[in-house]
């Protein structure tokens, strides 16, 4: 059974920085597309490819950086300079190829940003 499992989400001060990682059981994240998406559309942002090629869009550009450990089997989310509007609950999900049509999901991690 495939699990993927986000953590690391909490409550932080605008300005501030958290890491999202996100683990799975039941398949090696090497192999596959990891992306992470938010709020209650799960709204896309961030994608790390099969070869490592990273894409950060949308209000996480130029703050937010995507990044592999292959030895613990993560992909993790630096997330600096937060801002409010960055509150939400944060997903990963994989996929075969590239971040869209995903294939599994976390079950989500809720970031508060609030001063």
């Amino acid at each position: 059974q495939v699990q993927l499992v986000e953590s690391g989400g909490g409550s932080v001060q605008p300005g501030g920085s958290l890491t999202l990682s996100c683990s799975a059981s039941g398949i090696t994240l090497n192999y596959w597309a990891v992306g992470w998406f938010r709020g209650k559309d799960r709204e896309g942002f961030a994608c790390i490819g099969k070869d490592g090629y990273t894409y950060v869009g949308g209000s996480g550009e130029g703050r937010f950086t995507i990044s592999r450990d292959t030895a613990n089997n993560t992909v993790s989310l630096q997330m600096n300079n937060l801002k409010p509007e960055d509150t939400a609950v944060y997903y990963c999900a994989a996929a075969r190829e590239w971040c869209n049509g995903m294939t599994y999901w976390g079950k989500g991690a809720l970031v508060t940003v609030s001063s």
